[in-house]
C-alpha cells in the first residue's frame, strides 16, 4: 500500500489529478475496503476524481465527490499511513462549498511522512506504479510499463537468489528501474522513454520466449 499511497500522492501534487486516481484505486482493491484503510483510500481516490471534475469545470461532479469522500474520511484518523488526513479533509471540504477554487489557487501540497512527495522522490516500486498510470493518461500501452516492472522484479530477486546472477541481474533490473523512473518523471521526452521501455520488453519477451521452446 506504501508503495501506491506514494505513486497517488506525488501525481496529485504534480498536478495529474486523474492518473493518480489508479495506483490509489488499485491499492483499494486489494484491500478490505470496509475497514480504516479502504475508507482511507477510497477519501484519496475520490479526492483526485474531485479535482479532475472541478478542473474540467464539473462543478456538480466535483461537490458529490468531495462529500462523499469526506463521509469516507469521517473515521479515518487525523493523520494516517503517514498522510495529513485532516488536511485533506479541509481541501475537501473548501471543494464541497467552492469547487470553483480550482481556478484561483492551487491545490495543497500533500505529504507522505512529513516529505512532500512528488515523481522525482519516489522509489523504484512506487516510480513503476506511477508510469503505468501515465501511460494510460497518455494514450499509450500501460501492459509495456507493466512488464517491464515485473522484469526488474524478477531481475532484483535473480540478484537475491543466486550470486553467480547477482551482477547480471544487477545490470538489467537497474536499467529497466531507471527507464520506469525517466518515464514517471519526464513531461516533455517520455514517447522516447517509453520507446526504449518497449524495446527492452521486446527483447525480454522474445528470450523467454525462445527459452520456453526449448522445452516444447
Amino acid at each position: 500500500m506504501r508503495a501506491n499511497v506514494r505513486a497517488g500522492v506525488a501525481l496529485f501534487n504534480d498536478g495529474y489529478y486523474h492518473a493518480a486516481h489508479d495506483p490509489l484505486e488499485a491499492a483499494w482493491l486489494a484491500s478490505d475496503r470496509d475497514d480504516v484503510d479502504g475508507q482511507f483510500l477510497q477519501g484519496l481516490v475520490q479526492l483526485t476524481a474531485a479535482v479532475h471534475h472541478a478542473r474540467g469545470r464539473n462543478w456538480e461532479g466535483c461537490v458529490g465527490l468531495a462529500e462523499s469522500a469526506l463521509a469516507y474520511l469521517e473515521d479515518v484518523p487525523d493523520e494516517y499511513r503517514g498522510v495529513d488526513v485532516a488536511l485533506v479533509e479541509r481541501v475537501l471540504g473548501t471543494l464541497a462549498t467552492d469547487p470553483e477554487v480550482v481556478e484561483r489557487r492551487p491545490m495543497p501540497t500533500l505529504a507522505v511522512d512529513g516529505e512532500r512527495v512528488t515523481r522525482e522522490r519516489l522509489d523504484a516500486d512506487a516510480a513503476a506504479l506511477a508510469a503505468a498510470a501515465l501511460a494510460e493518461e497518455r494514450g499509450l500501452d500501460e501492459t509495456v510499463v507493466e512488464r517491464a516492472a515485473a522484469y526488474a522484479r524478477e531481475d532484483r530477486e535473480r540478484e537475491r537468489d543466486a550470486d553467480a546472477l547477482a551482477a547480471s541481474g544487477r545490470n538489467e533490473a537497474a536499467k529497466l528501474e531507471r527507464f520506469l523512473v525517466d518515464f514517471a518523471t519526464a513531461d516533455d521526452d517520455y514517447d522516447i522513454v517509453y520507446q526504449r521501455l518497449r524495446d527492452h520488453v521486446d527483447r525480454r519477451d522474445h528470450r523467454a520466449s525462445d527459452v520456453d521452446g526449448l522445452f516444447d
